[in-house]
This record gives structure tokens, sequence and C-alpha cells, in this order.
């Protein structure tokens, strides 16, 4: 995930319980020693948005196993419930991983019902090596700064320059925090978790996860099942691919999305001048691309920034309309100033981008084996290419640190779970960054779970987004635990997709402002 605020739209500044079903660490976390019970002083944040947004810091070990060993901090905010019924702390997380939740908190609280935002604690994290959580990892400050060499290894050459970044990145990592990378990982978060669950003074918690943090909340539910009182993953990740099957099923899904969005261009002809028929729209867009590896527009946007670009259009759709214009500008009038002004809203990584992509690697690398022999990679990063060529190779040097990473990786955590209370899931059809086949694999291995879907819908990240139906849904359940039932189908309830946006020229044109404000803390790469 890459991590930056919301430009556009009105968006604000985008889970004592035994652990005897979790194999020892060849296969899974083990039994942590319980730390020392810790006080939170929570003192105003506010912002214009959220006003009565709380802020705390609380210190939790380096290590879990050594509960009296180092220490790191976590920063954490809080919107206070204010009704007389009071159902304990909801913990919510944006994903990444490497994503900031400390202002989710609020959006969270101010987009449920009322009635049913009251009755909670809404806690926002940064996760350990986040945002304002200490140490807060930075391997490479501007690794991400154009121009970079072309995504597409079309010689050697371009190949050897991609992967010297990608090992130098990885290199920098080891060497500037060699102590900590061994506990940067999904399963020391979810430690944290339960640290912040004791810290707040809660039996159990209440969790409410997106992307990335789905597989969090899974983890947290895995360890302590009995503290768990109601857990909410949307758009989720696929229980079977941490982490690198679910980069290469990304690719497919992503270019699937991206040829959705040229149709979309092309369905509104008048509006951008591209052509009605979607294939030319797409070689249109290619020949974009071929021309800015050759000359980067502005000195800024080469071809692995055009895509860095329209990669968050696979995630919300609500930046049609901006990267549509972009497009259009650069193809048809030979103006490449509003495409040098899209990179800079929706491509361009500043100091927290940088913060957030450390620990992703992090966390990715950590979290799982990937293929250590690089002849593995380009194989099938090739093999995907002639399918989807849109991310394919954005993806793959993207996560290509992996590959040098010098931390031990731990195996993925199991997360089938017949111990939890109900989880409610949510899941679009479309969804890119989290296929929906994921969805449904985490609704059989949780057992009790609800699966609500979003039927056409292609965004990433739905509940709080401005769809009624899925929110109703998910207000009835935070408001007193009800899980829809099917009848044996696939999904227990179906929504339908909110429609497409127009183009900004339509007196319609318009996008949820909640749906901008929630991808701009969400983020992109989750």
């Amino acid at each position: 995930m890459r991590q930056r605020a919301a430009v556009l739209c009105g968006a604000a500044v985008i889970a004592a319980g035994s652990v005897a079903a979790v194999p020892a660490e060849a296969n899974g976390p083990r039994q942590a020693p319980a730390a020392p019970a810790a006080d939170l002083h929570w003192k105003k944040c506010a912002t214009d948005d959220y006003p009565t947004l709380q802020c705390a810091s609380l210190e939790v070990p380096l290590d879990h196993a050594r509960p009296r060993g180092r220490q790191i901090t976590l920063a954490l905010s809080r919107v206070p419930h204010t009704a007389g019924t009071y159902q304990g702390p909801l913990l919510v997380n944006p994903g990444g991983p490497g994503g900031s939740g400390r202002t989710l908190a609020g959006f969270v609280a101010s987009s449920l019902p009322a009635k049913v935002a009251a009755q909670y604690d809404v806690i926002g994290f940064d996760p350990r090596g986040v945002g304002k959580s200490s140490p807060a990892l930075d391997c490479v400050p501007g690794h991400f700064d154009p121009v970079r060499p072309d995504s597409l290894p079309d010689t050697p050459d371009v190949e050897q320059a991609n992967l010297a970044r990608a090992r130098s990145f990885a290199g920098a990592c080891g060497d500037k925090y060699a102590d900590v990378l061994p506990y940067i990982d999904t399963v020391g978060a979810a430690r944290d978790v339960d640290a912040i669950r004791a810290a707040l003074g809660a039996e159990k918690i209440n969790y409410f996860g997106y992307s990335y943090g789905t597989y969090l909340g899974a983890v947290y539910a895995k360890l302590h099942p009995d503290r768990v009182r109601r857990l909410v993953l949307d758009s989720v990740v696929g229980p079977d691919d941490v982490w690198y099957d679910a980069n290469l099923n990304q690719d497919l899904a992503f270019n699937d999305r991206h040829r959705a969005f040229l149709a979309w261009v092309a369905e509104h002809d008048a509006a951008y001048g591209l052509g009605t028929d979607p294939e030319r729209v797409e070689a249109a867009w290619y020949a974009m691309r071929t021309a800015l590896a050759k000359k980067p527009a502005g000195g800024k946007v080469g071809a692995s920034e055009l895509e860095d670009t329209y990669l968050p259009g696979g995630y919300y759709n609500g930046y049609w309309p901006y990267l549509a214009e972009a497009f259009a500008a650069y193809a048809v009038d030979d103006d490449a100033g509003p495409l040098v002004e899209a990179y800079e809203d929706f491509g361009a990584l500043d100091a927290s981008g940088d913060n957030g992509y450390s620990v992703y690697t992090a966390v990715q690398c950590r979290d799982a084996s990937w293929p250590r022999d690089w002849d593995e990679w380009r194989d099938d990063s090739w093999g995907l290419y002639g399918k989807a060529p849109f991310m394919v190779w954005n993806n793959t040097w993207y996560n290509a640190p992996c590959a040098f990473w010098p931390a031990r990786s731990r195996q993925p955590v199991d997360v089938a779970n017949r111990e939890l209370p109900p989880a409610l899931l949510f899941q679009a059809t479309g969804d890119a960054a989290t296929p929906y086949e994921g969805g449904i694999a985490a609704h059989q291995l949780l057992r009790g779970s609800g699966l609500v879907v979003e039927d056409g819908g292609g965004n990433h990240g739905i509940t709080l987004s401005g769809n009624a139906c899925l929110d109703e849904h998910l207000a009835a359940y935070l408001a007193d635990g009800t899980v829809p039932r099917g009848d044996g189908g696939t999904a227990d309830a179906v929504c339908p997709a909110l429609p497409d946006p127009e183009p900004l020229q339509s007196k319609a044109a318009s996008t949820s402002s909640r749906g901008s404000a929630l991808h701009g803390l969400l983020g992109f790469r989750g």
C-alpha cells in the first residue's frame, strides 16, 4: 500500500485466550507472556473535521516474548463514546501494511449512524513502525522520486537498474533497522492490538479493518478468539495468498479494473475525445506510456510514474474523471500539465509515503517466504505480462526487495477459526486489490461469519463510502450483532453497486465526498 492524503472531492487530510490451535513458530505464532499493564493519558488532538478526537501513546515490547525488554511506542487516537449504553472499544485499521490509522478513528466515528457510534470508543492506532509510532521506519527517503527506470525490463540494462534499486532498498533497511526488522510483522502488530486492549481495560475488543487490516484482524482473532466481541472485515485478504501469490493475483485483477476505466472513458467520448472503441482508447493509453518512457512529462512523469498515477483508479472509481481529464489533455491536446498535476495528486510519495512503503516491505517480507531466486520472479512476471500488462512489472519491482530481505521470514498464520463469535465480511465482486475469491475463502474459514457482497462493484474499501445498503448491514451488526444469513449460496446478502461517476463537465458529475475521504485514508497498494 502507498499512503498519501486525499487531495480531491473534499477529502480529509488517504483482532487471557489460549492459542493452542496456533502451531509453533515454524508454522505460526507462539504464545507470548503478558506485558506489564499500562495507563493511557488522553489529550485533545482535535481537527476541524474531527473535533472530539483525542490522542495518547502506549509503550509495548519490541519483542513480546520479552515483555520487559526494549520498548517501542504506539500512537493511538480515540473518539470517546457518549451514549449511556457502552459497547466497548472499536479498534479500526486502514490496511497497508504501513497505513496510519489515527485519523481513521475520526472518520469512522463521524460516518457511522450517530446512535451507533455513540456506543463505542472508536480507537485508531499507528501500527509498529508507522507514522507517529516510534521508531518510524524510513529505509530510503525519496526511493520513489522521479524519474525511475522504466518498470518494463525490455533490455538487460533496464532489468539490472531495477534490480539494483530493489537490492539497495533491502540493504539499506537491514543496515538501518537490523535490530527492529525481525519484529515488524503482522503477528507483532496483533500482539500490539492485545496490548492496546489491556491498556484500555477491556476484556474484549470490537475490530473493524479494511484491506490488509482484515488479515491483521483475522490474525488477532486466531491468537485471542475469546477476546473478540465483534469483527468487521472489509475487502478481505485471501487467507491462502500471503503474500507472493496475492500480488500475482492482483496483477490480473488490476488489469481488468484498468480496462474497465478505459471502457468508461470510451463511453464518455463526448467529454474526452479518445474514441468510442475501448480497444482504441486502450491503445492510446499505452501509446502515452511509450511516449513518456522516452520523454517524461514535466521531467517528472515517466512510464513508471504514469503507472503509479493510474493505479489509484483501480482502487476507487471516484478518481476516474480526474485521471481521464489528464489522459485526454496529454493524448488529444498535447498538454502535459494536467498529467503532471495528476501524478502529484495520486502518484507521488511524500515522507509519510516513504514510511508506509518501508513498513509495507518490512511486514510483507517478514510475514511469509518469498522466492529468493530472481529467475522465478522473472518467469512469473513475464508469464503474466502477456495477459495483464498494466501493473505486472510495476508491482513486481514494488515487492522485489523481498527477494533480498535481510530478516528471516516466518510462515503465514492459518486464520481458520471455529471459536469466534460471528464476524461480518464485506466484498466487492470486482475488487482488484483483494480479489473476490479471497473474501469467499475467508468466509468459509471463519465459522459463523456473514458475507455481504457488493454485486458489480469494483472499489476497494466499500463500507462507509456511500453505499447505503452496505452501511445498513454494518450499522445493524455494530448495533446489536445482527449477521445476515443467506439460503446456502456464496453470499448471505447482496447489495447493488453504486453507479460509476460522470465526467467532470456534466452537471451530474459528483463523487461521494465520504468515499473520497475514506480512500484518501486507505491509500493504495493494500
